[in-house]
């Protein structure tokens, strides 16, 4: 067998490794220690990618950094799913990070040099280690029995929180370390990113073994010859013996062993006609733009009523938490619950969130009110994604891999547009219009996720879900 079993390359053999408690702990256990230092690598160029832009080119331009980053998280997502479709998860995420390391240099050039354009482009590529972290919780539910399959996905998105607690504090450090190598000192925490994604690509690339069970990401061709150029792909058969609808393929793609290999744009289309996969696809966009919008808004709200920043760097350290902390039960909660349960306690909570937002805003502030607000709107987001992942991780092959990647595409094109959005409402309405658009926006996914509900088991041959 070649180097993945996922990327659908059988020929007769099982590795020896990837299966059974001691293959299952090291997989899982490669992807927690990938994420914790991806998320360390991240946050620690975050901390300060705001103010660097600023230095260069002024505060009306200190949110571009965070712009840029967002977009090539966004821009990568489909080409590494692509990846990972072709050769395995334990080529797709090293190349992740191998580009954000590539962007780290860039931030570096840019900031020795003070060239704004060198300092974005490098921003840029570092946004793609988000994308590379985003689909290590996928790479966790490959193959793993329903049962499971939420608490998986739920340990390596918590690996996050200690990297994403980590990292910021590291900034001094990173400074200092700068100045002595003769950079400026708010490059020098990238100089910690680029050697925890260094590491986290290392891990992966060395540790990883998918699961020899795991599903085929490209699909189960019929035994002993490859499917015609642009046939559709024999319908998948589900672990609960159920046939998923046959996917045609794209015209043109190229094939990889025996399998077509579809593409994102395949996929979705496949998604619009199945009520699960639609209610992932919209519900991972909804809650990242609800909470993207809510708390990007927050610290500036804050500053306007007068609070220090300290207070501000307290209140989203507890979001942070909340949105990583408890991820554990809430996959818990997808298993032993249900998924679509699961992701409905998340559009309550993100609405529970926006609405005590509301309050505190029109109460006049309220440091702990808008707290407790943004440590919901974490929690609700970490509810909500977590179960969305769920049933993206539960589709049926070919479509799963490509699926994915446009899933979170999408997910990250809602954040830069939420991003984006969020200030000129300020500006016209407050921090009340902000959380009254949050709201709204909720409302589409809880109608997905109602007909989702109503149409389980609905349509000609539909997957298995959870």
């Amino acid at each position: 067998m070649t180097e993945d079993v996922e990327a659908g390359r059988a020929t007769g053999t099982t590795p020896a490794t990837g299966g059974g408690p001691v293959g299952e702990g090291r997989r899982v256990g490669s992807l927690v220690a990938t994420n914790l230092l991806g998320g360390v690598g991240v946050a620690s160029g975050i901390a300060v990618g705001s103010l660097l832009v600023e230095q260069l080119a002024g505060t009306g331009a200190a949110g571009l950094g965070q712009a840029v980053g967002v977009l090539g998280a966004a821009v990568a997502a489909v080409p590494l799913a692509r990846l990972a479709a072709r050769r395995g998860r334990r080529w797709s995420l090293p190349v992740g990070y191998g580009v954000a390391c590539v962007g780290t240099a860039g931030v570096l050039a840019g900031a020795a040099t003070s060239s704004l354009l060198l300092l974005v482009a490098g921003l840029a590529l570092f946004g793609v280690a988000q994308a590379a972290g985003l689909q290590s919780r996928y790479a966790a539910a490959d193959g793993v029995p329903a049962r499971r399959r939420g608490r998986t996905i739920a340990v390596v998105v918590w690996a996050t929180t200690v990297g994403s607690v980590a990292g910021p504090n590291l900034a001094p450090a990173g400074g200092r370390l700068g100045e002595a190598l003769g950079l400026p000192a708010l490059a020098g925490p990238y100089l910690f990113s680029g050697a925890a994604f260094a590491l986290a690509a290392l891990v992966v690339a060395v540790a990883y073994r998918a699961r020899p069970d795991a599903v085929h990401a490209l699909g189960a061709p019929a035994p002993g010859a490859p499917p015609a150029a642009g046939a559709p792909t024999a319908p998948a058969v589900t672990a609960a013996g159920a046939q998923a609808p046959a996917v045609e393929a794209d015209a043109g793609v190229p094939r990889s062993g025996t399998s077509a290999v579809v593409g994102a744009r395949a996929a979705l289309r496949w998604a619009a006609g199945d009520p699960a996969a639609r209610a992932g696809l919209l519900l991972l966009a909804t809650a990242h733009g609800v909470m993207v919008m809510v708390m990007t808004m927050t610290p500036l709200s804050m500053r306007h009523e007068g609070a220090s920043l300290e207070v501000v760097g307290l209140v989203i350290s507890v979001h942070i938490a909340g949105m990583y902390v408890l991820s554990p039960v809430f996959g818990w909660l997808a298993d032993a619950w249900g998924v679509r349960r699961t992701a409905a306690l998340g559009v309550a909570v993100l609405g529970a969130a926006t609405a005590l937002g509301l309050v505190s805003a029109l109460a006049g502030g309220g440091h702990a009110l808008t707290a407790a607000a943004l440590v919901l709107l974490g929690l609700g987001w970490s509810a909500a994604t977590i179960s969305a992942s769920s049933l993206l991780a539960a589709t049926p092959d070919p479509v799963r891999l490509p699926l994915q990647g446009a899933a979170d595409a999408g997910m990250s094109y809602a954040g830069a547009l939420a991003a984006a959005l969020a200030g000129p409402v300020l500006a016209l309405g407050g921090f009340e219009a902000v959380n009254v658009l949050g709201a709204a926006l909720l409302v589409p996914a809880a109608v997905v996720l109602a007909a989702a509900a109503l149409g389980r088991g609905a349509g000609a041959q539909p997957p298995a879900r959870p």
